[in-house]
């Protein structure tokens, strides 16, 4: 009967602290079009694309069914961070500034990004960033 008691204090107290979790940023979506708006993964405009973090370290993409580009596993850090773009069209430059997210959990957020380059006109639509590359 003791033993069982115990079993079930000990069970109590390791519930009882919660579950772990982690709030991931939000995710980065680009959509590059061209002045008329024309998606320039659709069209075949743009075919070969990257994107490297201030180390040069190469930063997985994933094309959407939409022909847009998702940034995995940006954001995750305390500051900021550059990252540099290239591709057939044109090479442009954009940091993310990102911060520990305070909440029930443990996790990240990014604050703002900021893009550098000429001839870019970024627009913050919901959900993904659309970029007019000229």
């Amino acid at each position: 009967m003791k033993n069982i008691l115990i079993f079930f204090l000990i069970a109590f107290t390791l519930t009882a602290c919660g579950e772990d979790c982690y709030n991931a940023p939000q995710t980065v979506a680009f959509k590059f079009v061209n002045a008329d708006d024309e998606n320039l993964i659709t069209n075949g405009t743009l075919t070969v694309y990257s994107i490297k973090d201030e180390n040069q370290v190469g930063i997985q993409l994933t094309k959407t069914s939409e022909d847009m580009v998702i940034l995995e596993n940006v954001g995750a850090y305390n500051g900021t961070k550059n990252y540099s773009f290239t591709s057939n069209v044109k090479a442009f430059n954009f940091s993310i500034q990102s911060s520990e997210f305070k909440g029930g959990c443990d996790g990240y957020q990014i604050n703002k990004l900021t893009f550098t380059g000429i001839n870019i006109d970024v627009t913050d639509e919901k959900g993904y960033y659309k970029i007019v590359l000229q």
